[in-house]
């Protein structure tokens, strides 16, 4: 009780007028806001990351029949296993050109796979880079928001020294809520920023590592069922 009773910005809080604590509930709001879409994104980045390279292992393992890969291990919803996703488009996509023609793969088919690779690849990014935008945003709105608490609360503090009979109290909190909020204000940005940063770096490079999957998987499908040796085999 001794700390919360001296802590500087429950002493803020409890010296600012409406104005003032609205400001502060904004502060406080953006900062709970910040801080969930960094703890999510963050699990649903690490639980993709981790079911991918397991399906990555296992399709390796099996590679020997490239479109009979056995992968029965469930995922969270919030959290698919992209390296699957991007299997089972190409092997949809694979036997669908099975059942129009012979057991072959053409050029053609093989850019068709790769085109439809790609788009399951932005789709997966566009998934996981959901709401980042809102930790952009944050990391801008809330130094403008401790800003506007700043030149609020010297504001207050002016205008308490300009009238005759105000007390210190009142020009002392006019300063207090000018300094706390600039505090807020930039302990809201910065692990924003930081945050912001990391997820977006490493959605980039897990891109990457889709898009090194996804040819991989092409290039197995391709030198399994290649004209020339479905012609091989039919002699």
């Amino acid at each position: 009780m001794f700390i919360i009773a001296h802590n500087p910005f429950m002493s803020a809080w409890e010296s600012s007028d409406l104005i003032g604590k609205l400001i502060f509930v904004a502060l406080f709001g953006i900062s709970l806001l910040s801080w969930t879409i960094m703890i999510q994104k963050w699990w649903i980045a690490s639980r993709v990351q981790q079911e991918s390279r397991l399906f990555k292992r296992v399709f390796f393992d099996q590679h020997a029949t490239p479109l009979h890969v056995s992968y029965n291990r469930k995922t969270h919803p919030e959290a698919p296993n992209a390296f699957f996703l991007i299997y089972d488009v190409l092997q949809k996509k694979t036997r669908e050109i099975f059942e129009k023609k012979t057991n072959s793969l053409a050029p053609e088919d093989i850019t068709l796979l790769e085109t439809h690779a790609s788009s399951t690849i932005s789709s997966i990014t566009k998934y996981l880079e959901r709401h980042l935008y809102l930790l952009s945003t944050i990391v801008t709105l809330a130094p403008f928001l401790g800003l506007l608490g700043t030149v609020y609360g010297i504001l207050i503090t002016f205008s308490g020294v300009s009238l005759e009979g105000t007390s210190n109290q009142h020009v002392l909190g006019g300063l207090s809520l000018a300094l706390t909020t600039t505090v807020v204000g930039l302990l809201n940005a910065i692990p924003a920023l930081i945050g912001y940063n990391y997820l977006k770096n490493t959605i980039s490079e897990f891109d990457h590592e889709m898009e090194r999957f996804s040819t991989e998987i092409v290039s197995t499908l391709s030198l399994h069922y290649r004209g020339e040796r479905c012609e091989e085999k039919s002699l």
